[in-house]
Parts: C-alpha cells; structure tokens; sequence
C-alpha cells in the first residue's frame, strides 16, 4: 500500500524533516520563525501595555471627576502612571499653566485645546508603536512559507527526476518537506493578523476615551477659570 503524504508526514516526524531540509529552505524557515518569536513578543508587550493602560484610564478618571481643582488632579496624578489620560491632563495643565501665569486666566480656549488634540496624538502614536510588524508578519509570512514551498517541490521533482521513479514514496518526504514552510508561514502569519485587529480596536477605544476625557478638561478648566 502506497503511504500518503500526511502518513509520510508522521512517519518521518517533523525535526527530522526540518533537518533534511536544503540550506536555502533552512533559511526561510529561521526567517519565519524569527518573524513569529518577534511577533509574539510584541503581541505580550501589548497585550500587557493595553490592560495596564484600561486600568490606570479608569482609576484616574474616577480620581479626576472627584477632584475639586486642576491642581489637585496634578497633586495625584502621579500614581495613575502610565495612563494615556494622564499624558494628555499633563499637556493641558501645562497650557493652562501658561496661559494663567501670563494673563490671570485662560484667554486662548482654541490653543488649550489644540494642546490636549497633540497630547491625544503623541499618546495614540506610542500605542501604535510595533503595529506595523504585526502587519507585515500578517501580510509577508504567508508568501515567504510558500517561497519556501516551491523550493522543496523544485528540489522533489529534481530527485523524481535523477531517480527515474514515479512513485509518491520517491516524492512523498520532499513534498512533506516543502509543505512545512507554509505551515509555518501561517503559523506566524494569523496570530499576528488575529491580534493586529483586536490591537487596532484597543487603540480605537482608548483613542475614543481621550478625545472625551479631552470634553471633561475644558469642562473642569471653564468652572475654575471661567468668568
């Protein structure tokens, strides 16, 4: 009985192909698994960032609306670190710091909030950081496991070829072999995907919450400096 290419695929075991493996598909597979391990790394290091930021957003927020005064907010604000609300509170105290040493008051709203505006965009910026990769390990993997493929295939036919065989078992291991690539192409490529969009929603979200808690500065700034 003639085996098939997954049986062939168990029978030989995965390390043992891998290790038959040309110098040039060798290559592909550390590229992948390099771009996997970095992914990866980003996707813990964001994964922890974002719940870190979810909570210390709530707990500042609660802290603020309480707060009497901008600079009772500023008094406490350092144990809500790092929030992306409080990077943004920071700009426009700052502003507002200014702007009353200068005139007694707050006499440029439109500045005031053009400051807050930029604090909210440095702060999605940060968020953003190492995006790209996930979306190049998305995009990319697929394409250099499949690369990787078509070598083994090549190099399978050429050794069908040289043996002057037509049988899967002359065929079946090379062909097992060049599958792997793709395996491993998609196994970087869709948790980067996967996560990149769940990424992306989280940046929208705390994006949302900065532009609103933006609204709530201007609110406390006009009650405390208003005429």
């Amino acid at each position: 009985m003639v085996p098939t290419i997954p049986g062939l695929l168990l029978q030989t075991g995965l390390w043992e192909m891998v290790g038959r493996a040309t110098p040039l598909t060798f290559a592909v597979l550390l590229i992948l698994f390099a771009f996997s391990i970095f992914s990866w790394t980003i996707i813990f290091a964001k994964w922890s960032a974002f719940r870190r930021a979810r909570r210390t957003d709530a707990r500042f927020l609660r802290a603020f609306r309480k707060a009497t005064g901008l600079d009772s907010v500023m008094m406490a604000s350092e144990q809500f670190r790092p929030s992306p609300l409080v990077a943004v509170f920071d700009f426009g105290y700052e502003e507002v710091t200014r702007q009353v040493k200068s005139r007694g008051t707050i006499n440029n709203k439109v500045a005031l909030e053009r400051t807050l505006q930029l604090g909210t965009s440095e702060e999605i910026a940060k968020l953003e950081r190492n995006m790209s990769w996930l979306a190049t390990t998305a995009s990319v993997s697929p394409f250099i496991g499949l690369f990787g493929t078509v070598l083994g295939i090549i190099r399978s036919f050429e050794q069908l070829q040289q043996s002057g065989s037509s049988s899967l078992r002359a065929v079946g291991p090379g062909i097992s072999e060049a599958l792997i690539a793709t395996a491993v192409g998609l196994a970087a490529a869709i948790p980067a995907a996967i996560f990149y969009n769940i990424f992306g929603h989280a940046i929208k979200e705390i994006g949302t919450r900065m532009d609103d808690f933006a609204l709530e500065f201007l609110n406390m700034t006009e009650r405390t400096y208003g005429e």
